[in-house]
């Protein structure tokens, strides 16, 4: 695949990367050696960024992420590993806020290094914003880890326009993490000017908006025990019907070009900018395969119109979460 720079000096990646949530938490019952074999695909296939959480799986993740690595001596010198971290957990996997302390931020890479089995993170990064910390504080936390050599770029994730440009005035910003799709255009009023102002990347994730806009989710698709989809405000009750019904209207676009929904709705955050990377949570080999051809689908001017028409901005029904967690996203402020 051709290459993305992130930012003025980050990461270079290629245009897909790998998001390995899912793999590990929050959408049900996974299969791990298929998670394993899924990103060994996408190594194979020319994917160099993987991302998780130090909270996804409440560290399982980046174990994973070890194991399959570990499998293949050099893969990890052919991928960047972008972590977030900040958010914490109960045992009962409940959610208790952030903490991006200095102190904190410390403490957490350390043992993200450990799981992770590597002697540097390629992008760290806030998962969201701490309300008690100001963003400089954490941005420098992490500023000196890169001065240290544990840490080689700086991420940040779900902040609004005015947090980037604090940040960005502490510390070089690599990328901002967003989630960006069809569904989810927010950041395109304010967010993605002031990114491409100051030189900062975009990783887009939820570019299938959680698989709703992948052209396999139905009404008839219950979601599974612990998958928080069944709570998701886009896929319950009225809202489902209205942004399925989206879905179809995109399906017929993408049957008239000969490829899936899902790459479709791809090719279009791809389509968005030279400085976007598409992030795509497929935990299954299938999934990735069909994920990747997106890179190959070549949207025209008039695709794109038609594509817009179909799904304009501010059409999808129902909030991208709930609204507790709304409320928690400098983003959306």
């Amino acid at each position: 695949m051709t290459t993305r720079t992130l930012g003025r000096n980050g990461v270079v990646s290629a245009p897909i990367g790998l998001g390995c949530m899912g793999m590990s938490d929050l959408y049900g019952p996974s299969d791990e050696a298929e998670s394993v074999a899924t990103v060994h695909a996408a190594v194979d296939a020319g994917v160099t960024l993987l991302d998780t959480g130090d909270f996804y799986g409440m560290g399982a993740n980046e174990l994973l992420i070890r194991d399959a690595l570990r499998a293949r001596p050099g893969d990890r010198d052919k991928v960047a590993i972008s972590v977030k971290f900040g958010s914490l957990r109960g045992p009962d996997g409940g959610w208790g806020g952030f903490d991006s302390r200095p102190a904190a931020v410390r403490n957490f890479v350390a043992y993200s290094l450990r799981r992770l089995g590597t002697d540097h993170i390629d992008v760290y990064r806030p998962a969201r914003l701490d309300p008690a910390v100001p963003i400089e504080e954490t941005v420098g936390a992490i500023g000196e880890l890169v001065t240290a050599g544990y840490v080689r770029h700086i991420g940040l994730s779900e902040v609004g326009a005015e947090t980037v440009r604090r940040a960005a005035a502490t510390h070089p910003i690599a990328d901002l993490q967003i989630e960006y799709s069809l569904l989810s255009r927010g950041i395109e009023d304010e967010i993605l000017p002031v990114c491409r102002e100051l030189g900062i990347g975009v990783t887009a994730y939820g570019v299938l908006a959680r698989g709703l806009i992948s052209g396999h989710w139905s009404k008839e698709r219950p979601p599974a025990a612990g998958d928080f989809r069944a709570h998701s405000p886009r896929h319950t009750g009225a809202n489902l019907d209205a942004n399925l019904a989206l879905v179809e209207r995109l399906r017929a676009i993408a049957e008239e070009r000969g490829v899936s929904v899902a790459r479709i709705a791809i090719a279009w955050v791809l389509a968005q900018g030279d400085d976007i990377v598409a992030l795509v949570g497929a935990r299954r080999r299938d999934r990735l395969a069909e994920a990747l051809g997106a890179a190959e689908v070549s949207l025209s001017a008039e695709d794109l119109a038609r594509i817009e028409r179909a799904v304009p901005p501010g059409a999808a029904a129902g909030d991208r979460y709930q609204s507790a967690q709304m409320a928690m996203l400098d983003s959306e402020r």
